[in-house]
């Protein structure tokens, strides 16, 4: 079976959100692609308290000026598509009510006839914890804890009931309920979010770091769940964040998914032999418009589907 592939969509400042979105999105699903992704950012701090992904010195790009809200963004990619399925990749939990965001995932899965796939983290910049997170940054891990929790009840049978440190919930009906079972993805950065994925998630959502690292880790996580006493197997999908060129990269130190097509379809190549359900290429970044976006994912799919991936 082939390795599913999904698309990012254009989220970002040089997209009209209203019109771009939903061309890129029937486009998409018409190439082929099994899936439709966004990503969180909510703000861009002038001047921030801390560098990019939190280190010191690494500037944030310009074009997080302006990042359309994750969940609005599929809401219009789900009113013109049938058949892809609706990922996000990432939610920053902790910046959302977690009653209020399982309800909004619920509904979301249920208008679309169950293509909803939550992807979530626990984020990185104090910046957007000061301006929306429900607790402090510091206590960021024991919100997914309970996020998870909470919508794991909420999209459970009536009537729900829950009781934890931020939420309550009195035995109520709540719905609409997910049109079918709606997994839950994390991340595993370190062995404290390995353990909460083996034991409260569906599955697994890495970034490209290299494919000799993600066969490791891969590995790894698998003999941690047979640990743990996990018998569900672990769902995948691989977070490709590309740096698209017009032209080949010639430098030597040539990150993965840096490059021109051929070397994208490359990278995609080394990574599907790691053998993960479904990889996620997210192009907007670097494309000028939703016409180069749509045609360049285009000429992605279909050198990658030649080259076997």
């Amino acid at each position: 079976m082939a390795t599913r592939l999904g698309l990012g969509l254009p989220q970002m400042r040089q997209y009209d959100v209203g019109r771009d979105i939903p061309d890129v999105a029937r486009a998409a699903e018409d190439i082929g692609y099994d899936s439709l992704w966004v990503f969180e950012r909510i703000l861009f701090p002038e001047p921030a308290r801390q560098g990019l992904y939190g280190i010191p010195g690494l500037p944030w790009p310009d074009r997080y000026r302006s990042v359309a809200d994750p969940l609005v963004s599929l809401t219009l990619a789900a009113a013109v598509t049938s058949r892809a399925r609706l990922g996000t990749s990432v939610l920053v939990a902790p910046l959302h009510v977690p009653f209020q965001l399982a309800r909004a995932l619920a509904s979301l899965d249920a208008a679309s006839g169950g293509r909803v796939v939550a992807g979530l983290g626990t984020g990185w910049s104090r910046d957007e914890y000061a301006a929306a997170g429900v607790a402090p940054f510091e206590r960021r891990g024991k919100v997914l804890d309970e996020l998870i929790a909470v919508c794991r009840a909420v999209w459970g049978p009536d009537p729900v009931a829950y009781e934890g440190e931020l939420t309550t919930i009195a035995p109520s009906v709540v719905g609409p309920k997910p049109a079918g079972p709606l997994p839950i993805l994390l991340p595993a950065n370190s062995a404290r979010a390995a353990r909460r994925l083996v034991d409260r998630a569906d599955g697994w959502m890495p970034a490209a770091t290299g494919a000799e690292a993600l066969k490791r880790q891969w590995a790894e996580l698998r003999a941690l769940a047979e640990e743990r006493g996990r018998t569900a197997p672990l769902q995948s999908v691989l977070r490709a964040n590309t740096l698209y060129t017009r032209e080949p990269c010639t430098a030597d130190d040539r990150r993965p998914f840096q490059g021109s097509v051929d070397q994208i379809v490359e990278d995609l190549v080394a990574h599907d032999e790691v053998g993960l359900e479904e990889i996620l290429i997210d192009l907007q970044g670097d494309c000028r418009d939703a016409r180069e976006l749509t045609d360049v994912a285009a000429e992605v799919y279909e050198k990658a589907r030649s080259a076997g991936v």
